[in-house]
């Protein structure tokens, strides 16, 4: 791809604030400051230009974060070549891979917030006066839009990209296979021996996971949004384009605050974040942008939940190919021209705002005017389905609504009996021993944003279900939610959740549970009268002692409805 920015479109120069950094290097006072400064090795001269933080969660901890130190470094000698003074700095970061199955999981989602606080402490407490961000795992990248959002500086996010996919038996392979492999040993339908081969074999480098999971959803929501370069989203981790991606970034970075903007809050809009649920309904991608989306938004001060979600969902043909559904992988809608060609082909079809401003400042019918269209394979010119990927479901189950991935599913309903579970663990082990039948309902609750708390991600126990062959002759219900890996019939991010008394937790043993994404209806089969009186007798569980980060986070956290934000968001735009 070219690095090289289109030109701007033709807007009224800014009036550009004093630098915020000058309030650390400018006077008497600021002496010791400039002190610290010339510890690092800065020259008189460097100290006078702009300071721009280059965040990232670098780390040797995952595949997906291992680059991220070389392209923020890349960054640094864009911003130095456009006049400023890069400082590069890290964020803890929780990846799913590792947190997966145990207690670590409740981390996961709270370190989204983790992430976005800490850019923000960081880049407050050192008066930076532009922004570059790099993220690779799922929590890091919705966690560095929300800084970028709340922070509202000449920002530029970068995605670390996706890694290569593996090669078993001749065929393209994910971790996600290795995880439904599990499943397929134990039901005695592929060998262990099978499973080592195919472990050793399904990650072969760096990079986040190839499929449409999470973090390729929110890749192209960066674009989509205007925060990212176009064409970044599905790079791969290994391209020799990445490090002068990356260099584009800290000059563009530069060539925003020169220019006065496009700043973050004027990218980000009622209309931008409804294309951004468009490209994740046309892509059949992960249902956690239900949770990131409405967190975005709430930065900007722009009420978004779920139901605005479904909204534009149901206006949205299925029109991308992508796994965990479908048949292709990031690396593949990339060779066809990347998030760009489903815009493309979302704005022919009406679905989309072609005026968005991108992050160059022009419109996105602009942007997109010369681009390719769709390919007919990875983006199809006839939509798989006539409505999106996700569906946000309602009923007296859930009230305010829960989500379910419909791409690649072969029924629309399913109707059964519901088995309870008050605990992740609890259910794992009856699917462990497959001790469940076909027409079950698992139904695994006190799980959401603060009876868990953390939300935990089931990928675990959905890929083990798929992987013994009952994905959609079983059903499963949650207030936690789901990798953007998981398939088949899965419904979760239940709201209310069932810790704050929300229907999920009057389901007993034995009751009829009906989920029929076609009508978007998620009934329990109970007349009024019975909900009533076991709402009335409902008696919340023992609250699990809590400390440190989750103790904090289950005081703050609100509904995963509104996307479990912490806060009480920006200022109206």
């Amino acid at each position: 791809m070219s690095t090289k920015p289109p030109a701007r479109r033709h807007r009224p120069k800014k009036v550009i604030p004093i630098l915020p950094s000058r309030v650390t290097v400018e006077g008497l006072d600021r002496a010791p400051h400039r002190a610290f400064l010339r510890g690092l090795g800065l020259s008189d001269a460097e100290i006078a230009r702009p300071f721009v933080g280059i965040a990232s969660t670098d780390a040797r901890n995952t595949p997906c974060n291992a680059l991220l130190g070389r392209f923020a470094q890349a960054a640094g000698e864009g911003v130095r070549a456009e006049g400023g003074v890069p400082f590069d700095f890290a964020c803890a970061s929780v990846a799913d891979s590792m947190s997966m199955n145990h207690g670590g999981m409740r981390y996961s989602l709270p370190s989204r917030e983790l992430v976005a606080d800490g850019v923000e402490a960081v880049v407050r407490g050192h008066a930076y006066d532009a922004l570059v961000t790099f993220a690779g795992c799922d929590k890091t990248l919705p966690g560095m839009m929300m800084a970028m959002v709340r922070l509202n500086l000449p920002s530029v996010f970068v995605y670390g990209g996706a890694a290569l996919p593996g090669q078993w038996h001749g065929r393209d392979v994910t971790v996600l296979d290795t995880y439904e492999a599990v499943g397929a040993v134990m039901a005695g339908d592929l060998r262990p021996e099978d499973l080592d081969e195919l472990e050793h074999v399904c990650l072969p480098g760096l990079g986040s996971c190839p499929g449409q999971f999470t973090a390729n959803t929110m890749a192209m929501v960066s674009e989509t949004l205007g925060l990212a370069l176009p064409g970044s989203a599905t790079l791969p981790a290994v391209a020799e384009a990445r490090l002068p991606q990356a260099r584009a970034a800290g000059r563009v970075a530069m060539d925003l605050l020169n220019n006065g903007g496009p700043l973050p809050r004027e990218l980000v809009t009622r209309k931008s974040l409804e294309n951004a649920c468009a490209a994740v309904a046309a892509t059949g991608g992960s249902t956690n942008a239900g949770l990131h989306i409405p967190a975005i938004a709430h930065e900007a001060g722009i009420r978004f939940s779920l139901d605005d979600l479904a909204r534009v969902s149901r206006r949205t043909p299925l029109i991308a190919d992508m796994k965990p559904g479908g048949r292709f992988l990031a690396k593949d809608l990339h060779a066809v021209g990347g998030v760009y060609a489903v815009l493309k082909a979302l704005l022919a079809r009406g679905v989309l705002h072609g005026d968005c401003l991108t992050i160059y400042g022009t419109t996105l019918e602009q942007a997109l005017r010369d681009h390719p269209g769709a390919d007919g394979e990875v983006v199809r010119k006839e939509p798989l389905l006539a409505t999106g990927g996700l569906v946000v479901l309602k009923g007296n189950l859930a009230p305010d609504g829960a989500l379910i991935k419909v791409a690649g599913l072969k029924a629309m309903r399913f109707e059964g009996r519901a088995r309870v579970f008050d605990s992740e663990e609890a259910c794992a082990d009856v699917v462990r021993r497959r001790a469940y039948a076909a027409g079950d309902v698992l139904v695994i609750r006190y799980e959401g944003p603060k009876g868990g708390p953390g939300m935990r991600e089931m990928l675990g126990v959905t890929a083990l279900i798929y992987g013994q062959g009952m994905g959609e002759k079983v059903a499963l219900l949650t207030d936690g939610r789901f990798s953007g890996a998981t398939r088949g019939m899965m419904v979760g991010y239940v709201s209310p959740e069932a810790a704050l008394g929300g229907p999920l937790a009057w389901v007993k043993n034995g009751d009829r549970v009906v989920i029929d994404c076609a009508r978007r209806r998620l009934t329990l089969e109970l007349p009024a009268a019975e909900l009533a009186r076991r709402r009335r007798r409902w008696q919340p569980p023992r609250a699990r002692r809590l400390s440190g980060v989750l103790e904090k986070y289950a005081a703050q956290v609100g509904s995963a409805f509104r996307g479990a934000v912490t806060h009480r968001g920006g200022k109206g735009t």
